[in-house]
């Protein structure tokens, strides 16, 4: 019976990528799993014909092979023989889905590695809220992080003074016991020395055999100046104590920083309001505005709109990175008296009369005369 194409067994494209292949293939595995499906021969077969073709085409060498000659590239027209021995650690090629679907125990996970080797630290992750100024300016505060510690009693091992863990009797220090089902062999963790592969008789009295214990740690961060929210560092080695000698998680200070009562933040950039007189609009004149350095001078050109934004360059945030610092962007509006006195409102009315009179019809007038062009307005002017 001549062999069926590897792709089209698992369904995919010839250009398929190898995580396509894998997600292929854990699919059909787990739907034709022997277990799943027990004196089913044909599911059976379409396991094991799976497997044979994500063997192939999992290899970069062998699917090149393939590609080129067909089944006779990999093995002649019998194709790659099918060891069940080479897809035993389920662990590692299903990852999570054993979980899921309930085989967590049956699939593994360790592929008959031991567990009680060496092991890296969790990471730690700390939120740390800041004010907008401590932001800008950058900062220096100390923070507690609690953590877990190896044990210094029993510097790590779990077991009291003068004793040591011993080997566990019931996977001979493998951590994990092996069983025959079907045509291939699983692995489980060993249930009396919980996959660590030893056992402790006599516990240390500080971390009750746990070989490690919680311990708050008192560090100095330094928060750089132009930090935003949801940025984050990384402190190295800071993070939790690995197991049997493995390295130290590291710590990530994640930032919030509140917002503030006066300036905007896009970026780097800021942003506020100004309120400034009328004649100062409308004359031009100098304003001192507020920045992160103090009061700065601003230039308002003559005839200055409401709502029109000025920029003070260099006057944002500080780049986070020291690449310089953004701008200030100022938005001016008109300040009005809300009680003129009396000579402002003897001035004010001069002024009024004088002006063109307030009338939606005049200013859309003014407005759509405008946006013409210029030589149409003179034309407008002169007939």
């Amino acid at each position: 019976m001549a062999k069926r194409d590897y792709y089209e067994v698992l369904g995919v494209e010839r250009t398929a990528t190898e995580k396509e292949l894998k997600s292929a293939y854990r699919k059909l595995a787990l739907q034709h799993h022997p277990d799943r499906n027990p004196g089913d021969h044909t599911a059976e077969e379409k396991f094991k014909e799976a497997a044979e073709a994500f063997a192939v085409l999992g290899d970069k060498e062998k699917r090149a092979a393939y590609d080129r000659f067909g089944h006779a590239g990999v093995g002649g027209a019998g194709g790659p023989q099918f060891d069940p021995s080479t897809f035993a650690d389920f662990g590692d090629l299903f990852g999570g889905l054993g979980d899921v679907f309930g085989f967590g125990d049956l699939f593994g996970g360790g592929g008959g590695r031991r567990r009680g080797g060496p092991r890296r630290g969790s990471d730690l992750r700390y939120d740390l809220e800041i004010t907008f100024e401590q932001a800008a300016r950058g900062h220096e505060m100390q923070l507690q992080i609690p953590r877990e510690e190896t044990c210094e009693t029993c510097s790590g091992s779990g077991a009291a003074a003068g004793t040591a863990p011993e080997t566990c009797g019931q996977c001979s220090g493998a951590g994990q016991l092996r069983y025959q089902q079907g045509f291939f062999t699983v692995a489980r963790p060993c249930g009396t020395c919980r996959g660590t592969g030893r056992v402790i008789a006599s516990p240390c009295g500080t971390c009750r055999g746990a070989g490690r214990v919680t311990r708050e740690r008192k560090l100095t961060v330094r928060i750089p100046a132009g930090v935003a929210t949801g940025q984050r560092m990384r402190l190295s080695g800071e993070g939790e104590h690995g197991t049997g000698g493995g390295p130290q998680g590291d710590l990530y200070v994640v930032f919030h920083v509140a917002e503030h009562a006066f300036f905007h933040r896009e970026g780097d950039d800021l942003h506020c309001e100004v309120p400034v007189q009328f004649t100062t609009l409308a004359l031009g004149g100098t304003v001192q505005v507020p920045t992160l350095d103090g009061p700065h001078a601003l230039d308002i050109p003559e005839g200055t709109q409401p709502g029109t934004s000025l920029r003070l360059r260099g006057k944002g945030m500080p780049n986070v990175s020291g690449r310089g610092h953004g701008d200030l962007h100022v938005i001016v509006g008109v300040q009005v008296p809300k009680k003129p006195s009396k000579d402002v409102r003897e001035a004010l009315e001069a002024l009024r009369a004088v002006l063109p009179a307030d009338t939606g019809d005049a200013t859309a007038r003014d407005r759509a005369q405008e946006d013409k062009p210029f030589f149409e307005r003179v034309k407008d002017m002169f007939g």
